[in-house]
């Protein structure tokens, strides 16, 4: 599941994930929605944006642990501070990527995030 305000992201991890272990489940724009998506969708790995209008994505990830204690997330952020990686690890997120990203990094944090399980 991709978690991001921009619907150009989205489309890039879609074209990346192209002929690999993985391909997205479903597509929010805020983590609102995410949060009301999860149950049914039960992603294997949610890539989550941290700066989204509404629930930011630390809030939404919170969220969405504290009610599904096994889910996997990646935190994925261009504006990122040691203080929020700590508060991503903190809250339960399995690995974090910065944009923009590559295929590589990508794949290495949503592997990382299944191993994790």
């Amino acid at each position: 599941m991709v978690v991001d305000d921009s619907r150009v992201l989205f489309i890039q991890m879609e074209k990346l994930l192209e002929d690999t272990d993985f391909e997205v489940a479903a597509y929010c724009k805020n983590g609102e929605e995410a949060i009301a998506l999860y149950d049914s969708v039960q992603p294997d790995v949610v890539t989550m944006d941290i700066i989204m209008p509404g629930l930011d994505g630390l809030e939404t990830a919170r969220a969405i642990i504290e009610e599904h204690p096994g889910a996997r997330i990646v935190m994925v952020s261009s504006l990122a501070y040691d203080d929020t990686i700590d508060e991503a690890n903190a809250l339960g997120a399995k690995a974090f990527v910065y944009k923009p990203f590559e295929k590589d990094a990508l794949l290495e944090a949503l592997h990382k995030a299944v191993a994790d399980a």
